[in-house]
């Protein structure tokens, strides 16, 4: 199995106010690398391989485009009920 056919990850990161920006991305022993980051620092993560493909086009520490932003908005809003900032 090559890179391609394997896992992928993207990480994000949103500083309010603003959009958030791709800072990572990447496919097998990457896309583990970002998840063990991500592990390691209790950053919660969402499993949404279409997402993450759109995504995975996005230029590393560049804005997501603005027709993705209602599926990342979803994203953060899962990421911020888990953290316990809201209900």
């Amino acid at each position: 199995m090559n890179d391609e056919q394997r896992s992928l990850a993207v990480a994000l990161q949103y500083d309010s106010p603003g959009v958030p920006r791709v800072t990572a991305s990447g496919r097998g022993a990457v896309a583990e690398a970002i998840l063990a980051a991500a592990r390691e620092h209790n950053i919660p993560i969402e499993e949404n391989p279409a997402l993450a493909e759109a995504l995975s086009q996005v230029e590393i520490d560049t804005e997501i485009p603005e027709e993705l932003y209602r599926a990342v908005a979803e994203v953060l809003g899962f990421v911020l009920r888990a953290a316990g900032k809201i209900k």
